[in-house]
């Protein structure tokens, strides 16, 4: 055995499926019955899923989510993994139950006869499993979280196999005649929302959390949240495909909660200058939609200005309009394309809202810090606000501006279109305070120019 083997968590795993199987059965049982006792349950169905074949060979694919759930325990390498995933698979079943138990739909189609293995495989399905339990589709959330553990650990043709295999695992769903097509989406939404929750190589967004005390940030949050719910009304009004507008809905109520309680954190932006793969999926059009803002209020100052010795402004740039910088990036909501290389320092903030103290030292010294390297481009989605105001930090830090005003002035200068409002010279004037010197500490150096 391996000295990775041995080194695996194997009675911890053994536990967390002892745990995870029956509460699984149990819990998903429950549902039904309570469900089952309801004379009005109702079904969403869409006219075009009559055309939908029914495929009797899919069950296979559908029954193998059993496997690579029972598997999945035993194939981390650590606790700490062990312990993300099952709390993952912990999660989309509370999360799927609660709306079975809120929102019970049923399938309404009448599945046709099935001989042979096949058809012993539908039977042991129906022997635990009834038509109701549908939206979220908890095949389809549990097979996101097992999905994104397996992609880690294989890499090649295993990992582009797993893909093509998990795609169609999806799909059984469908082609099983066991959900209706609304089912799927909201499965993948619970499933992400559930590795979101729990993410491996980022904070969890809950971690830390306080309610925000900037009146700035609650007036965002409100607007968000006005948006999610227009979005959500029109989407259950229109019914049909408009009930797309549900994922914008998703994305701008999580855009609200990282205004109001979250923080920048809840976009999940990585020191290799990525958001999470979860968060991507889950804000994907709210993500576009900044995106889009960002090119179109650049589109005629797209290139970086020099603000003083090296340290330059702007936008966001693409993946190569960045070769002659060390980049600091200060947006928490856009992914840096191509991710951070080495001598790059991500610093996330939340737009339109004046950051911490704190947060806003880290900025002015990562850009200190690159700037030894050679030239730094700090940068935020449009290079007005965010990094504007990380730079006039870094010259009133550095010493190169004597107060706030000479500092956004130097700022403005170089780009006058830079939008820094009351807030964020409020931030700038509490940053040249000095801080309460702790009893016994040596005096503060001068700042070096």
């Amino acid at each position: 055995m391996s000295a990775a083997a041995a080194g695996r968590p194997w009675k911890r795993a053994l536990a967390w499926l002892a745990l995870l199987g029956p509460f699984f059965y149990l819990s998903y049982g429950f549902a039904n019955a309570m469900a089952a006792r309801r004379g009005d349950v109702p079904s969403v169905v869409f006219g075009w899923e009559h055309a939908v074949p029914f495929l009797a060979w899919t069950i296979l694919p559908y029954w193998t989510t059993n496997l690579f759930y029972a598997v999945s325990v035993f194939v981390c390498r650590d606790r700490a993994e062990l312990d993300t995933h099952a709390r993952r698979l912990l999660t989309a079943q509370v999360l799927s139950v609660a709306c079975f138990l809120l929102w019970p739909l049923a399938f309404s189609f009448q599945r046709p006869p099935v001989d042979g293995a096949f058809g012993a495989m539908f039977a042991a399905l129906e022997s635990f499993d009834r038509p109701y339990n549908q939206a979220p589709s908890l095949h389809v959330a549990l097979t996101v979280v097992l999905w994104t553990l397996y992609a880690r650990h294989l890499r090649g043709g295993w990992r582009i196999a797993l893909h093509a295999w998990f795609a169609l695992v999806c799909a059984s769903v469908l082609t099983t005649w066991q959900h209706h097509f609304v089912d799927l989406p909201t499965g993948l939404a619970a499933g992400w929302l559930c590795v979101w929750l729990w993410p491996r190589a980022a904070t969890p967004p809950w971690r830390g959390a306080r309610w925000a005390r900037d009146p700035a940030r609650w007036r965002l949050a409100a607007t968000y949240l006005t948006g999610a719910a227009a979005c959500a009304a029109l989407g259950t009004l229109g019914g049909g495909v408009w009930l797309w507008l549900w994922w914008p809905a998703l994305s701008l109520a999580l855009v609200a909660a990282d205004y109001a309680l979250l923080g920048a954190g809840g976009f999940q932006k990585r020191a290799d200058g990525r958001l999470s793969l979860a968060a991507r999926w889950l804000y994907a059009p709210y993500l576009a939609a900044a995106w889009l803002n960002s090119r179109a209020w650049t589109r005629r100052q797209p290139v970086p200005v020099e603000v003083a010795d090296g340290v330059w402004l702007g936008r966001i740039p693409g993946r190569g309009a960045r070769e002659d910088f060390a980049v600091v990036d200060v947006c928490a909501e856009l992914s840096l394309p191509g991710g951070a290389r080495a001598g790059d320092r991500v610093v996330p903030m939340l737009d339109l809202v004046a950051p911490g103290p704190a947060r806003l030292r880290e900025a002015a010294a990562a850009i200190a810090r690159a700037r030894r390297r050679g030239p730094v481009l700090a940068c935020c989605a449009l290079g007005y606000s965010r990094s504007a105001l990380a730079v006039a930090a870094w010259l009133l830090l550095d010493g190169r501006a004597a107060d706030p005003d000479e500092a956004v002035a130097r700022v403005r200068a170089a780009r006058p279109r830079i939008v820094l409002r009351a807030a964020h010279r409020r931030a700038l004037a509490a940053l040249a305070e000095p801080p309460p010197a702790r009893p016994g500490a040596a005096p503060a150096a001068e700042p070096a120019r």
